[in-house]
């Protein structure tokens, strides 16, 4: 049996040698791509890597073999190879396990990280260890199956890393079976007893499929995130959803990093390196950030939707800058890092598609990850970019002629390539006849009066933006969209109408509302209330926000707890639940359901008694 397992191993890196002399390897991994497809500048250059490791191979044909210390490589049969193409044998790491994501019918993304091991010359143990150069490739093998014991494999190939994608691997698995669970895993090609842990996945129904058949005829569950600041706390929330809900698929809003530093030293959260700027910068954070057993265990349970906020490049981040860089003079020495908002920005989008298995969408501009996924003819799920597309300036705290501009008619959050295909999606949905629209964006919606002070880096900066997406939605009788928002740290229901608008919209029975929103709380980044609140305290302020006038929308508010929310959708019903967790200063699963709403299919409204009457932490406009 040694024998063989020997043999096999061999023949797989035989194989791979074969396959990286042959053509360019490469390409399988997606992680080398642009992420934006018209835009090839922002891709590494496979080609030019191809090529090193070609002028490798060439030398390696020159130069004698005896000085590269070929011992630890392998031979097929006695063949000697100790002139062939390098390839690294001394094993990989799979330091971060496995991620999936962007699940459609018959695909979905796979990633893992293979980080070289040390390895020293057999002929000399006590030599030191070391590293492949740049001119090394290393190879994995994934595998997809339909059960944890691999027995029916229906996706399998080889793909290649290097140290020019961090030794991340991003593959896509085809010919899937749609509204199916599946299992998959990597493993070293030239040492197939390496291997990644398991991860879990699936793909959604088929466009076509009729919606009381999506998920099998069971309710889909989708659980929502967003703003997950590491020195903050740990981020329980994640496994909590993992162990304890074990959702169909996990949505993220935005800010899954935070690029700046801070003081998580006695919870044994101190960040490593710099406020974000290079490349390396934003790799070694979201390296760190993957290492939380919670968001570990969340990727290995199921595939991942997400788009970024602001603090995946920089705080308060619009399209030409944010709160503390940009691209004037001034704007890059006031950097704390020392670097001007382009180079942040092309460094952190660059990192974060090499990080996240999140797809490379076809786009005709810049920036793209704004898309959408039909889930049958139960939903569209529409995914928007309101933070780097295409955003006007925001409130970066000291330009306080934003307060000037927040009701400009031509001020736009999504840029207006996006405005018009996020408008084309919400009628196209209803054209289709799929019940549900569900929108997953970064920021807060509705209109928030908070004791006289509006958030303008949310939709209150930019109201005619808001109105023209409320119009369209009354205009063409666009029924049961549900907007969904992080980014606030606080947790805000509310039903969806123009705001101060009391003859269309009855607050008190939900008349004349055409939607609802749903912003959740953070995982663990400070609540907007005051950092820290306990629950009296903060729903002594809910109080003062769900009586405010200007908030006749707002129908529940609580500020205490971190914390997500799921949705569970079905035909007739979406019930959105939110879970506070009771402590994020260690790991542990000690949360609760703090809330539970309901909204009907055609009613547009969030069902009354809202909550049944009753929450676990907060404040309902009815109590108060």
């Amino acid at each position: 049996m040694a024998s063989f397992a020997k043999f096999a191993s061999l023949l797989a890196t035989f194989q791979c040698v074969v396959a990286l002399s042959l053509g360019n390897p490469l390409e399988r991994n997606l992680a080398y791509r642009s992420p934006f497809e018209e835009h090839p500048q922002f891709a590494r250059d496979t080609g030019a890597i191809q090529k090193r490791h070609m002028q490798a191979f060439r030398k390696r044909q020159t130069v004698p073999a005896g000085t590269f210390g070929d011992e630890h490589y392998p031979t097929f049969y006695g063949g000697d190879f100790s002139n062939t193409l390098f390839l690294w044998n001394a094993g990989v790491n799979f330091t971060h396990a496995v991620a999936s994501g962007d699940p459609l019918s018959t695909s979905v993304l796979l990633w893992t990280r293979a980080v070289p091991l040390p390895s020293t010359t057999p002929s000399n143990p006590s030599s030191t260890p070391f590293l492949p150069d740049q001119s090394v490739p290393v190879c994995v093998k994934f595998e997809i199956a339909t059960d944890n014991a691999f027995k029916h494999v229906v996706d399998s190939g080889n793909a290649f890393t290097s140290y020019d994608v961090d030794f991340t691997v991003k593959v896509e698995a085809n010919g899937l079976k749609a509204d199916t669970s599946y299992f998959y895993r990597f493993s070293d090609c030239t040492n197939a007893s390496i291997m990644s842990p398991v991860g879990k996945t699936r793909t959604f129904s088929d466009a076509n499929t009729p919606a009381s058949k999506v998920n099998g005829g069971k309710p889909l569950t989708l659980a929502v995130f967003s703003c997950s600041q590491y020195q903050a706390g740990w981020f329980n929330a994640y496994n909590f959803a993992a162990t304890n809900v074990t959702p169909d698929a996990f949505l993220h809003l935005g800010d899954y990093i935070y690029e700046s530093l801070g003081n998580g030293a006695k919870i044994g959260r101190a960040v490593l390196g710099r406020e974000l700027a290079t490349i390396h910068d934003y790799r070694q954070r979201l390296n760190q950030y993957r290492t939380d057993v919670g968001l570990v265990n969340a990727h290995l349970a199921g595939p991942w939707i997400t788009v970024w906020d602001d603090h995946e490049v920089a705080d308060n981040s619009w399209k030409a800058g944010t709160a503390d860089s940009n691209d004037t003079s001034t704007g890059c020495s006031f950097s704390p890092s020392g670097a001007c908002f382009t180079d942040r920005k092309l460094a952190a989008v660059r990192a974060y598609h090499e990080w996240m298995p999140i797809r490379q969408v076809a786009a005709d501009d810049k920036l793209r990850i704004w898309r959408n996924f039909q889930i049958g003819q139960l939903l569209d799920l529409t995914m928007l970019d309101t933070r780097n597309y295409d955003r006007d300036v925001t409130d970066v705290y000291y330009n306080t002629v934003v307060n000037t501009l927040a009701d400009g008619q031509n001020r736009s959050l999504m840029g207006p390539a996006q405005e018009n295909w996020f408008f084309d999606t919400l009628s196209q949905s209803k054209k289709r006849g799929a019940i549900w629209r569900v929108v997953g964006q970064q920021i807060v919606f509705t209109q928030l009066n908070e004791s006289g002070v509006f958030d303008l880096d949310a939709w209150d900066g930019y109201r005619q933006n808001r109105a023209r997406v409320l119009s369209h939605l009354y205009n063409n009788k666009i029924d049961n969209t549900v907007i969904l928002s992080g980014d606030s740290h606080a947790n805000w229901v509310s039903d969806l109408a123009h705001p101060n608008d009391t003859t269309t919209y009855n607050s008190a029975t939900g008349k004349g509302a055409i939607g609802v929103e749903f912003a959740g709380t953070a995982v663990t980044s400070g609540s907007s209330f005051g950092s820290g609140i306990q629950p009296a305290a903060a729903d002594a302020i809910s109080k003062v926000y769900v009586t405010a006038k200007g908030n006749e929308d707002l129908q529940w508010s609580e500020g205490s707890y971190r914390g997500f929310f799921t949705l569970q959708i079905s035909t007739k019903t979406l019930t959105a639940t939110y879970y506070a967790m009771n402590n994020v200063s260690n790991p542990n699963l000690d949360g609760f359901a703090s809330a539970q709403f309901v909204v009907n299919s055609g009613e547009n409204r969030l069902s009354r008694p809202i909550a049944g009457g009753s929450v676990k932490a907060g404040v309902l406009k009815s109590q108060a």
